[in-house]
This record gives structure tokens, sequence and C-alpha cells, in this order.
């Protein structure tokens, strides 16, 4: 599992993993989220305080039993699922990296809002030190996309 929160770079690093051949899925996108866990998702895209769909993520992970799956996302229902997961692994980056990702990106328009970019960074002082205690390596991504990527994999293979 790749967690952290918005701004970090879970997409990123994705879609790298992606492009390197491996399957990886951001639960951001394509249903795996919705305002309850067992409540349909009323889009594909999930929006800020919602969890993971908990029976999709489900079927996402037991369908994945003999492959290598990156699972990647930030919820409050996460931990549920921790014990599926080989890893969990947290990427972080100062909040400075964090404010400027977010009100550069172009993918993804939460952190420009109104009142966003200051929720998001106030989640990241209360919500990153639970994701911390939880994770089996941390990930600093204020490097290159290369060197995350491969110390990624280098501690899950």
């Amino acid at each position: 599992m790749l967690t952290g929160v918005s701004g970090v770079g879970k997409s990123t690093v994705v879609a790298a993993l992606n492009a390197r051949g491996y399957r990886a899925v951001d639960t951001d996108y394509g249903g795996y989220c919705a305002p309850e866990a067992d409540a349909d998702p009323p889009g594909p895209t999930a929006q800020p305080g919602w969890v993971w769909h908990e029976a999709r993520i489900r079927s996402l992970l037991d369908g994945a039993a003999d492959e290598t799956l990156f699972v990647s996302g930030c919820v409050p229902n996460q931990g549920r699922f921790y014990a599926d997961f080989d890893h969990v692994v947290l990427l972080s980056a100062a909040p400075a990296v964090v404010r400027r990702r977010l009100l550069a990106r172009a993918g993804n328009p939460y952190g420009k809002g109104p009142g966003e970019l200051a929720q998001a960074l106030r989640d990241q002082a209360e919500v990153e030190p639970l994701l911390r205690a939880g994770a089996t390596l941390e990930i600093d991504t204020d490097t290159d996309l290369e060197t995350v990527v491969d110390r990624l994999l280098d501690h899950v293979l």
C-alpha cells in the first residue's frame, strides 16, 4: 500500500509504477471510494472525507492474490486492510513542498479552492503522524521520481 496526504506524489508514483509494467491502482479514481464504506460510489472520483468502499477494495485485493499489486490511497478506513498488505509505505514531503505541489498541480483541483490548502496542511500535521505509525517504510518524495520509485521497489520486491 502507498499512502500519504494530498500533494506527496501518490498519483505520480502510481503512474510511474504502471509505466514500468507493475499493476498499480490509485483508489481516488475508478469508484473505489464513497461517502460510506458500504454505499455505492456516486461517481468515479473520490471526494475529501470519503472512505474506501470496502467490498470493492476487498474484490481488488482478492483478485490480485498471485501478483504484485500497488494500491494507493489515504482514507479513514484504510487501516482495516493493513493486514492484507505486505508493506505499507508512507510517501511524505515537507509542508512547503506539499503546498507548492497542491498549488501547481493540474490533474486534480483539490487544494486550490477556498480553505482547501489550509485544510490539506492541517491534515498533514494531524494525519501524517498516524500514517507514519502504521508504515513499514517512509519515503520523502522531495527528490526525483526515479529515486522514489527505485527505493520503493527495493523495499517491496
